[in-house]
């Protein structure tokens, strides 16, 4: 079941990545560099995931490969459907899919992952209100 959701995330990743190259390649990489920093933390937490559930280490690392390998495919489909038509549309898709998570009633197990939560968001916010303040100073060769 993990392998089969990251596959679908990492493919919905891809998706924007592709759509963000047929836009401009500096967008291209702005996308990827952001996704990059999401994956990175979550690809290392499904491998953890995947050695507590019995895998071996090869094990884990060939089902992480598999799932990550849905990125190259999402990003296919990604310059396909970006240069047939608007990439915002697949910009939708991808920050659309969200997550559901069940809170607490209370507690300061709540307040910490709400804390935890907003710090991740705000951080992502800042990062993206620098990429877009200094877009035009940034120099790619």
């Amino acid at each position: 079941m993990i392998t089969l959701s990251d596959g679908l995330h990492n493919f919905i990743d891809g998706l924007a990545i592709g759509a963000s190259f047929t836009a401009s390649v500096f967008q291209g990489i702005s996308t990827s560099v952001a996704i990059l920093c999401e994956e990175f933390p979550h690809e290392l937490g499904d491998f953890v995931i995947l050695l507590n559930a019995g895998m071996s280490i090869q094990q884990a690392l060939f089902f992480n490969f598999l799932s990550a390998c849905c990125c190259y495919l999402g990003m296919g489909f990604g310059i396909l459907a970006g240069n047939s038509f608007s990439p915002n549309w697949i910009f939708a898709l991808a920050g659309g899919i969200l997550n559901q998570h069940r809170w607490d009633a209370g507690g300061s197990s709540f307040l910490l992952t709400f804390g935890i939560q907003n710090a991740g968001l705000l951080t992502g916010f800042s990062i993206m209100v620098l990429l877009t303040t200094y877009s035009g100073q940034i120099q790619l060769g």
